[in-house]
């Protein structure tokens, strides 16, 4: 009798937590993201009595919840993760033992996502939202704090939760069709962190492809003060059809090359 779907996801989430990097990875994105939203939201909170009338009705509340400084270890560990739980199961040969016990890869392959998505979906949400609640009860104390009931506060939130769950899965499909860690790194690290600073954001064609990458998505939809002003700026609808579509083409790629290409 064929292997039920329910213990591919049991042998899936097994996999993934025997790996140590799993559990440094989480600790980075928790740590990093919670740290560096202290340190801007006390910034702020230090620097307020000084700031003109002019300034403080500008203020921004929601960039010290998601600062790009800490928010860049979390998308660089988040992809790391879904690398190396595919990628470290083809350099280690464990995959040829896998696909021997359940020769349906698709199912196996999905079992992974499955597993990859849940976890890292908890994970984001735990550091989007501790980021944003620590941030905007150091700014409530000079009435600078904003209230997660607003527009802007949820869909920063949101989009801060789901960009960890959508850098994994990029990094899980990259790990599929690398097959060795540390090129699968190197990719994930390059496509999520580095190719957005290879289009120039004023140009009407380069700033398309550069909005339509995920990092840059995930800056406008939690409303970035550096990218709000440029003349190309990614509308809100297009970034959450980026934010659907790379993990839904990083994992069908995945389910394509395990299928298709023997381990």
């Amino acid at each position: 009798m064929g292997a039920r779907f329910r213990d591919l996801l049991a042998a899936e989430w097994i996999k993934l937590w025997s790996l140590r990097s799993t559990y440094g990875s989480v600790a980075l994105i928790a740590v990093s993201a919670v740290l560096f939203s202290i340190r801007a939201a006390l910034a702020d909170h230090h620097n307020w009595p000084g700031y003109s009338p002019e300034r403080r009705a500008a203020f921004d509340p929601i960039h010290d919840a998601f600062p790009e400084q800490g928010w860049l270890f979390v998308i660089l560990a988040a992809g790391a993760v879904g690398a190396v739980m595919i990628a470290g199961e083809y350099a280690s040969g464990q995959i040829r033992a896998t696909l021997i016990a359940v020769p349906d890869r698709r199912a196996v392959v999905s079992a992974k996502i499955v597993v990859l998505a849940a976890v890292m979906l908890v994970v984001g949400a735990v550091a989007a939202t501790a980021s944003f609640g620590v941030s905007q009860a150091i700014l409530a104390d000079r009435g600078a704090g904003a209230s997660i009931g607003e527009p802007m506060a949820l869909r920063a939130v949101t989009a801060s939760t789901l960009l960890v769950p959508v850098c994994a899965l990029i990094g899980f499909g990259v790990g599929a069709l690398v097959r060795h860690t540390a090129p699968a790194l190197v990719v994930t690290t390059t496509l999520l962190l580095l190719a957005p600073l290879a289009f120039d954001i004023n140009q009407r064609w380069t700033a398309a492809i550069h909005n339509a990458l995920p990092v840059p998505a995930w800056e406008r939809l939690v409303g970035n003060p550096y990218v709000l002003p440029n003349l190309h700026v990614a509308t809100v609808p297009g970034s959450w059809a980026v934010f659907a579509v790379w993990p839904v083409a990083a994992a069908f790629l995945a389910a394509v090359v395990v299928h298709r290409r023997e381990p």
